[in-house]
């Protein structure tokens, strides 16, 4: 499990300028990995003259991706997609107290917050509007949620800052260029996020490198076969105009603000890229960085499933290749209920 002693339990901060001062030594220059100076306004960093806008509280340390020929790069079209549909979106009347409230309903949101300890610091990649940060902020824990799209991270900002959230932080990165130093996190957090790159297991390799020894990454990411009703519906969409809505039922859900509905249906239907993934293909970029595998969600073993009691971060058994061949079939049946998904949890062994 976690090392309980990570960080100092009183490390509470006033300002976005007050925590990066106390944390300097976790940050580097996206663009050379040299450290930063923190000035009034900006970070600097002397080694190659970088310098970064701090802008109503968010350090924009956002570094353009090298230019690669062997991969495409869809980093500025899904920049410039969800700074127009910030995913997911806040509800008019969410509040820390509803926040945790809509969170704990989750099976997942719950365990997390039950199972990740105080004190640990916690980083998000591709945090979106930052609902998760800012709910794992709530009991104790230092979380930094991290993301492309400004409009997105002002969101969570916003939320932080209306509801005295001082341990939940944001800054606007690409996750190919970190601003953080190697093995700074107890746990990384990526959900739904890598699928969205050119590269997915480059933007991997780069996240777990994050990672210390004996922590966490946590991965969601769209499943090969669970992806197929999505896939289907989606064609269906395209060709009547978006009729038919009632295909995908958090489209119509009237519990849910409009804004949050048209959210979901941009997300799942109108994404200008995604790619689609095995468990077995996840195994090799474990074997590759030195991650053994924990848990995954579905589970990879066949006729078993969560129970209330599950403990996410210990290791569980692995379905052999033929049982995760009928587990990848039967999410072809099931995948549909959360949009073709899975998430696959795994320690860092080079200690």
């Amino acid at each position: 499990m976690f090392y309980a002693d990570t960080i100092n339990m009183n490390d509470k901060h006033s300002s976005c300028s007050d925590f990066i001062d106390r944390n300097l030594g976790i940050f580097c220059c996206p663009k050379c990995g040299g450290d930063l100076v923190l000035r009034e306004k900006d970070l600097n960093c002397p080694k190659c003259g970088g310098l970064y806008q701090i802008l109503d509280g968010i350090p924009l340390l956002f570094c353009q991706n090298e230019p690669n020929a062997s991969k495409e790069d869809v980093t500025d079209k899904i920049k410039a997609f969800y700074e127009k549909t910030p995913f997911p979106d806040y509800d008019e009347f969410d509040n820390a107290g509803s926040l945790m409230e809509k969170a704990r309903k989750s099976f997942f949101a719950k365990s997390m917050d039950d199972q990740i300890p105080y004190g640990v610091r916690v980083l998000e990649c591709g945090c979106g509007t930052g609902q998760l940060t800012n709910f794992l902020s709530i009991a104790n824990r230092t979380v930094i949620g991290t993301d492309i799209c400004l409009n997105s991270l002002k969101l969570g900002h916003e939320f932080k800052e209306s509801n005295d959230l001082e341990r939940a932080h944001f800054f606007q990165m690409n996750l190919f260029r970190p601003c953080f130093k190697p093995q700074s996190f107890d746990l990384v957090i990526s959900n739904g996020v890598l699928h969205h790159t050119g590269d997915p297991f480059g933007a991997f390799k780069s996240i777990s490198d994050l990672v210390k020894p004996g922590g966490y990454i946590l991965i969601g990411l769209y499943h090969k076969y669970g992806r197929l009703a999505t896939d289907l519906r989606r064609i269906v969409f395209n060709l009547t105009r978006n009729r038919f809505k009632f295909l995908d039922q958090r489209t119509t859900n009237k519990s849910s603000s409009r804004a949050k509905r048209d959210a979901w249906f941009m997300d799942q239907y109108k994404n200008p890229h995604e790619s689609k993934h095995t468990v077995g293909e996840v195994l090799h970029w474990l074997e590759a960085t030195k991650f053994e595998f924990i848990h995954g969600i579905p589970k990879t073993t066949l006729f078993e499933s969560y129970d209330k009691s599950e403990i996410l971060f210990k290791p569980d058994r692995l379905g052999s290749r033929f049982e995760r061949f009928f587990v990848n079939m039967g999410m072809i049946f099931t995948g549909h209920k959360e949009g073709g998904f899975f998430i696959i949890i795994a320690k860092r062994t080079n200690i």
